[in-house]
């Protein structure tokens, strides 16, 4: 019982580690775009 629960905590763990891996640079793109953004918008003034 302990070994399947504990193969199935290391699989979750790899597969999110290769995942969010992966996904993380995404992220970090969104987060650059929605600085950039609320940049503008302060800089531009109210449209």
């Amino acid at each position: 019982m302990f070994l399947v629960i504990a193969l199935v905590l290391v699989l979750a763990w790899v597969g999110g580690f290769v995942v969010f891996h992966t996904a993380g640079f995404f992220i970090h793109l969104l987060l650059i775009f929605a600085v950039i953004s609320v940049i503008m918008h302060f800089v531009r003034g109210r449209a």
